[in-house]
């Protein structure tokens, strides 16, 4: 009976130690699953309510920032008027206009010079010490000055986040020209005004400020920059003081290319004093030599007074005009020529007897109808105006052969354009426009050109002739040279400009390529590489004519910009 009682006693303290221990992990389970579930709800409403922080400040910072550049904007706001943009002829844009921001301080507004500077400072770090030491000399003067101008969109908040009154900040409108120098002489300058002061920038101030359109020029990017290239590599070799080039199409007076050596960066809006940035293209006048020879010959032509086979005999090594002497450059050229081997050969003392055939008068008004005595009416204003010629026999006789008489590159360019078109006057421009070539007038008679044109042809393509370089194959290339000696302080001296006009296809002419090298230097180490298939290779010259310069530098030129023309033009 204890026995039983023992045993019950045992077995009622193990069920309840089992109940318990049952009870226990019953509770256990319970609460491990309820802090599970805390802890998660808990970590989202952490990151919830985190993100909700977040984003409260970032909203009070917009609206802050905001309610700030309105109101400090509104302190000082340039009114700018608005400019078109510039595109090529393809559309491709190489002048446009953007908003920009300007940052300047009012120094009397400032409470505390010694923060501003610090904030300045972790805001503008690429500022060197000698800056700052302006800003802070600034400060203490007083007066209303720039910090920065065209500063970038984050800058301008951190100013702005500052929220100091003395900083005042000012939208501007200004021009940005994606090519920098490409185009500089072209499109020219314009003030802190926003208002043109040269080129194209200047000559359609009005109309870029009243049209919405772009304004749409004859010029092609990729030409230009083609062109520009050569020219920069011609300085390298030569070591030219500059150079110039026009590319213009014949019939329409398009022109595709304008370019003049040194150029400048249209973006840093600097003041160009030297004389050397001149646009060679349009603005310098200078003696080009006898590149005039073609018009002598074309003026004997129109009036009808000699033909190409037309002979001149007994030709004299030189001649005495006023005292001075008028010589061959060589000694070599036979006395015994027709009228085209004298332009050929290019013949000084038979382009005189030519021009006295021809006879002042009409010398002298047949250059006035190809453009080459007046100033020229152009897009831009900065074009050159002819030194006035004093007319008699011996000026006569000296620019029958290019020297004493004066134009510029560009009227250099039209005038040969009009005696290879058929005779049809043109008027350069670079500006893209609709009109009816039908609607040319002729101003030489027929046969100027038909004639003209094989003798250009065989200056390039015969020994005789003085521009074999240019003989680019497959390209039909024509043209003339001219070397003359610069006049300084009412003499000459030994430096040089060197020109070569060439004319392309000459079977059916399209393009003029007149191309300047300004006091170009000989380079003996040079190689020469000749274009017309031959592969005949020359090393350096001891000359430094247009021959050997300026020929050499058109052929490049054309062989890498004939596959653009042959396509798109």
């Amino acid at each position: 009976m204890k026995l039983l009682k023992r045993l019950e006693k045992k077995l009622k303290s193990n069920d309840q130690k089992d109940l318990l221990i049952e009870e226990y992990e019953s509770h256990f389970s319970y609460q491990e699953k309820t802090s599970n579930l805390n802890i998660s709800f808990n970590r989202v409403a952490f990151i919830f309510f985190i993100f909700l922080i977040i984003s409260i400040i970032f909203s009070t910072k917009a609206v802050y920032l905001g309610s700030l550049k309105k109101k400090i904007t509104q302190n000082k706001l340039i009114k700018s008027e608005f400019r078109s943009g510039i595109v090529d002829n393809n559309g491709n844009i190489i002048a446009k206009t953007v908003i920009t921001n300007n940052v300047g301080i009012n120094p009397n507004l400032v409470i505390d010079k010694k923060k501003l500077l610090l904030n300045l400072q972790l805001i503008f770090p690429k500022k060197s010490k000698t800056e700052f030491i302006k800003i802070k000399r600034k400060l203490n003067e007083n007066k209303f000055f720039y910090i920065a101008k065209k500063i970038d969109q984050d800058q301008l908040d951190e100013l702005i986040l500052l929220g100091d009154k003395s900083i005042i900040t000012e939208q501007k409108i200004s021009r940005i020209y994606p090519h920098e120098n490409l185009f500089s002489h072209i499109i020219g300058q314009i003030d802190d005004n926003n208002n043109g002061i040269s080129g194209i920038e200047k000559s359609f101030d009005k109309e870029l400020k009243k049209n919405n359109l772009p304004l749409k020029l004859t010029v092609d990017t990729d030409i230009q920059y083609l062109i520009r290239e050569e020219l920069k590599k011609s300085g390298e070799i030569f070591r030219n003081l500059g150079s110039a080039a026009i590319l213009m199409n014949i019939n329409s007076g398009d022109i595709i290319s304008l370019v003049s050596l040194p150029d400048f960066n249209l973006n840093k809006r600097e003041e160009i004093s030297d004389i050397n940035f001149i646009n060679r293209a349009t603005k310098g006048v200078y003696e080009f030599g006898s590149v005039f020879k073609t018009f002598t010959l074309a003026a004997a032509f129109d009036e009808k007074i000699i033909e190409p086979q037309t002979e001149f005999i007994d030709l004299p090594k030189s001649l005495t005009c006023a005292g001075f002497p008028i010589r061959e450059y060589d000694n070599k050229i036979p006395s015994n020529l027709t009228a085209e081997q004298i332009l050929i050969r290019s013949g000084n003392i038979g382009s005189v007897r030519i021009g006295q055939k021809v006879g002042e008068e009409k010398f002298k008004l047949f250059l006035s109808k190809i453009g080459v005595l007046d100033e020229i009416n152009f897009d831009i204003e900065e074009v050159g105006k002819p030194i006035k010629f004093n007319w008699g026999k011996c000026p006569l006789a000296t620019a029958s052969f290019g020297h004493g008489i004066t134009t510029t590159l560009l009227q250099l360019a039209k005038a040969y354009a009009i005696i290879t078109n058929g005779g049809y006057n043109i008027n350069p421009t670079t500006i893209a426009k609709t009109r009816n070539l039908n609607d040319k007038k002729k101003i030489l008679n027929d046969g100027v050109s038909e004639k003209i044109l094989p003798i250009l042809r065989k200056i390039v393509t015969t020994k005789e002739g003085t521009a074999s370089l240019a003989n680019v194959n497959g390209y039909e290339i024509g043209g003339k040279t001219g070397t003359a000696q610069k006049s300084i302080a009412g003499s000459y001296s030994k430096k040089k400009i060197n020109t070569f006009v060439s004319i392309f296809p000459t079977s059916n002419p399209k393009f003029v390529l007149a191309v300047m090298l300004d006091e170009p230097k000989t380079n003996k180490d040079y190689i020469y590489h000749y274009r017309d298939g031959s592969n005949i290779k020359y090393k350096g010259t001891p000359f430094n004519t247009a021959g050997w310069t300026t020929v050499e530098v058109t052929g490049q030129i054309i062989e890498n910009i004939g596959p653009i023309l042959a396509t798109k033009y």
